[in-house]
């Protein structure tokens, strides 16, 4: 039999860490079959997707340069989560506008099979019709979240549709203008040959693919989680950006600690706390009385000093040097989640720390804060039963918007005894997220569902190829 000349396909990232990150994971995977894959990106991004990514002689980049100057950005910004406050956000955002010309016409002048694009560039719809070469469409969150949005597309009450497969009340309405946006891009990715979910079927639950592609009459693809793609312990350590301390630290603090002792807390790149809350955070956690690395953004844009720590109980860390670990800056999450320590992971619930959560079968304390992830909570805590919640019932806009609501140290503290403690429901939870732990990585593997998915796709797309020369 005649061997099947490899795919050429072109992945086009949006410029946020939780966008880039899973969409280039699944890049590799076609490349781990034999395809050949360009990512278009920045120089900075670039720079840090390399080092995090396994190298392959399959696997291109082609930058384009990030137009800093011209929107008055400094030089090495060109990720949002880079930026120091909300005028830098909007300056990215139009030095991404920027650079829809030279992407498209590179990609004209050098056409792919198929093109694969964040859900943000509406505007690949039209270059690949142009082309008549097929997109597919990546928005990084999971399928029950979609289908929730969908369900939902006219509504911002916080009952979802009854038409859903379970019957869900979010603790938060989402914000009319979110709704509004997150829709218009949900409905132009629709338009698409089809939807990549960094995800496992099993995860979504059968119901909810059924649910989707009845709905819409669109076809997604699971081919998560991509957190779980080979790499070596540095280039897990290396996700996503350069982590402030080692990972032999990390590893050397957690092998001390016994098993299922530490809670790991962090609200991912974009959430940041006012002073106030992280004091309470600090004091929920001390009095829970369990270990824990709680990852704290740096303060950006200012001298590092502790007059930035003000909110800090006085002597915390001198109490709790050695219960707790407190990182300034980006982790090692993916080292942290795997390690037999970790017992429960506090977290914002956005995508990707939730699904490589469930990759590492630890279970969640949901606190969501902005964007989709008061759906993600919902999977996680009622429909999955891996995780419990705080009990936020504030939605907050993206990075720098003003927060009315504090949630005080009594919810922080229940919510971090409800896993750690051991009773009942906290054994069963673990339980649950470890089998949903174990799922994971079968779906990843030789025949799982997300293996078996990426062949299907690849053998789709390289049939429409063949059927296009022919014509």
């Amino acid at each position: 039999m005649e061997e099947t000349r490899p795919l050429k396909l072109y992945f086009i990232h949006s410029l946020a860490a939780g966008h880039m990150i899973p969409l280039c994971d699944i890049a590799t995977l076609f490349v781990s079959r034999g395809h050949h894959v360009t990512i278009i990106s920045t120089p900075s991004n670039a720079l840090t997707l390399r080092k995090s990514i396994p190298s392959h002689p399959f696997l291109l980049f082609h930058t384009f340069p990030f137009p800093s100057e011209e929107v008055g950005l400094p030089d090495g910004i060109e990720n949002i989560s880079s930026v120091t406050d909300a005028d830098q956000l909007v300056k990215v955002m139009n030095a991404t506008t920027m650079l829809q010309t030279p992407i498209q016409n590179f990609v004209e002048e050098n056409p792919p099979d198929c093109i694969v694009a964040d859900f943000l560039f509406p505007w690949v719809h039209d270059l690949a019709n142009n082309l008549n070469i097929p997109r597919l469409a990546f928005n990084g969150f999971s399928l029950f979240t979609v289908c929730a949005l969908h369900s939902s597309s006219h509504s911002s009450n916080s009952l979802l549709s009854p038409t859903l497969p379970h019957s869900i009340t979010l603790n938060a309405s989402p914000p009319k203008e979110l709704a509004e946006f997150l829709n218009k891009y949900l409905e132009m990715e629709l338009g698409s040959y089809g939807l990549i979910v960094n995800n496992f079927a099993e995860l979504d639950g059968e119901e909810y693919i059924r649910y989707y592609e009845k709905t819409t009459g669109h076809k997604a693809w699971h081919l998560g989680p991509a957190s779980l793609i080979p790499r070596t312990p540095e280039e897990k350590a290396e996700r996503g950006m350069k982590s402030v301390v080692s990972m032999h630290e990390c590893v050397s603090w957690l092998d001390s600690k016994a098993e299922n002792s530490v809670v790991y807390i962090c609200f991912g790149s974009l959430c940041h706390f006012p002073d106030k809350q992280l004091y309470e955070i600090a004091c929920g956690i001390e009095a829970s009385g369990h270990g824990f690395i709680w990852v704290v953004p740096e303060k950006k844009g200012k001298e590092e000093s502790k007059e930035e720590e003000k909110w800090m109980p006085e002597g915390f860390e001198e109490r709790n040097a050695e219960k707790g670990m407190v990182i300034r800056g980006w982790a090692p999450q993916l080292v942290i989640l795997n390690h037999r320590a970790v017992g429960a992971f506090l977290s914002h619930c956005g995508w990707n720390s939730t699904v490589e959560a469930v990759s590492g079968g630890v279970p969640m304390i949901t606190w969501p804060v902005h964007g989709e992830q008061f759906y993600n909570e919902k999977l996680i805590s009622e429909v999955r039963g891996i995780g419990v919640e705080v009990g936020v019932a504030e939605w907050n806009s993206i990075g720098f918007g003003e927060r009315q609501m504090l949630v005080c140290r009594d919810s922080i503290e229940r919510g971090v005894r409800r896993i750690m403690d051991g009773g009942d429901e906290a054994q069963e939870v673990r339980r649950r997220a470890q089998e949903f732990g174990k799922k994971a990585r079968e779906a990843v593997g030789e025949g799982g569902s997300s293996h078996e998915n990426l062949t299907a796709l690849i053998h789709d797309l390289t049939r429409l190829r063949d059927a296009k020369l022919l014509s």
